[in-house]
């Protein structure tokens, strides 16, 4: 078991290392074209390779995209509530809770514990997580009201193509597969060296309440992920994939939308450092937890 969980997050924990002394080296990497090449083809391409190839379950996937979206709502209430009983602005704290870093640590370990079908669900999560952070997490940290990321987000238009052609009972030919399987493979290193980098370029000026905040982030998702997965009936690599991606540290976007709207991005740097620094340190707990499901 020790040797099973070490081969699943040594590969994780390795690559965002390479990618944080990369960028403490001053080496080149533009974060903004990475997130791009991530977000508008490696993941779509992954998503349908993903799903035509392993023939996923659509009900399964449907479930899946519930519990991401129950995932955020609750984690947002506890967030919301908590943060106006300690006289603290939600539109800072509240998103911290609400979205995990599913993209660059949750997907990899997905894959690592449970395969392609593992991956195929953890990237039905990300899409949909990425989707409502965009949509719902902006219009928190802005004030403004705005959906349109969650309809124009190139994976959940990946899944419904998929969907039509799984309904169908068709496929794509080979030529298609192995351009799909090409480009969606650039997905997981990426994203993996952008955490690095990323996690190299935050501001930490604050730890205090961050810490507290964190540790509610893990704790919190990995009861609330558990709790949903149960009740939505899940099972095997679904259950433990959305357990995983619900235990993951505080999305990395959630300090780029605090810093953009300056939501005090000195305080949510920290949460994000604290939260992926314990997360890494509780890795091996939770992988030993799932894959004993």
């Amino acid at each position: 078991m020790i040797l099973q969980i070490f081969t699943i997050i040594a590969p994780v924990i390795f690559i965002a290392a390479l990618g944080y002394i990369w960028e403490k080296r001053k080496m080149p990497f533009d974060t903004n074209v990475i997130s791009y090449l991530c977000s508008y083809i490696g993941a779509p391409c992954l998503m349908l390779n993903t799903l035509l190839h392993n023939k996923v379950d659509l009900s399964v996937v449907a479930r899946i995209v519930l519990a991401a979206i129950l995932l955020v709502i609750i984690m947002g209430a506890i967030g919301w509530a908590l943060a106006k009983v300690l006289k603290l602005p939600p539109r800072v704290y509240a998103p911290a809770l609400m979205f995990p870093n599913s993209g660059n640590m949750g997907m990899p370990l997905c894959l690592f514990a449970f395969g392609p079908t593992g991956l195929a669900f953890a990237v039905t999560f990300f899409a949909t997580m990425a989707g409502l952070q965009f949509s719902v997490g902006a219009s928190i940290a802005s004030g403004k009201f705005a959906l349109r990321g969650l309809f124009t987000n190139p994976v959940i238009i990946a899944i419904v193509f998929a969907g039509i052609l799984m309904a169908m009972d068709a496929t794509l030919p080979e030529w298609a597969f192995n351009i799909l399987a090409l480009l969606g493979n650039i997905m997981i290193p990426l994203m993996l060296l952008s955490l690095g980098t990323s996690l190299a370029k935050l501001q930490v000026a604050s730890f205090g309440r961050s810490i507290g905040f964190s540790v509610l982030r893990l704790a919190g998702g990995f009861v609330v992920g558990m709790g949903i997965a149960y009740v939505l009936g899940l099972d095997g690599a679904a259950r433990g994939s959305v357990i995983i991606q619900s235990t993951m540290p505080i999305a990395v976007f959630t300090y780029m939308f605090a810093l953009r709207f300056d939501n005090r991005p000195e305080e949510v740097a920290a949460m994000v450092f604290i939260s992926t620094i314990l997360s890494f340190l509780t890795l091996p707990f939770l992988m030993a937890f799932v894959l004993s499901l």
